[in-house]
């Protein structure tokens, strides 16, 4: 579910969203989401001062905090 919110909240933010790739790696502390954008898109989905990653990640928390999971969002290159 996390990952698919993820993918959702993106791909409305960029501009090429055929290029979003979320895969979900799970730990046995941790569950990692890696986010992976088209390059021109990078800047938009990091948002300025890093303020729009920032958001992604809180919502992300939220709904990891709802099922009672850990969960890290990673934004790769």
């Amino acid at each position: 579910m996390l990952k698919e919110l993820v993918e959702y909240i993106v791909k409305k933010l960029v501009d090429a969203p055929d290029s979003v790739k979320v895969s979900e790696i799970c730990g046995e502390q941790a569950t990692i989401i890696e986010l992976r954008v088209a390059q021109e898109d990078l800047g938009k989905v990091i948002g300025k001062e890093g303020r729009t990653a920032r958001s992604i990640r809180t919502l992300v928390h939220a709904a990891a905090t709802k099922e009672k999971k850990r969960v890290v969002l990673e934004i790769l290159e």
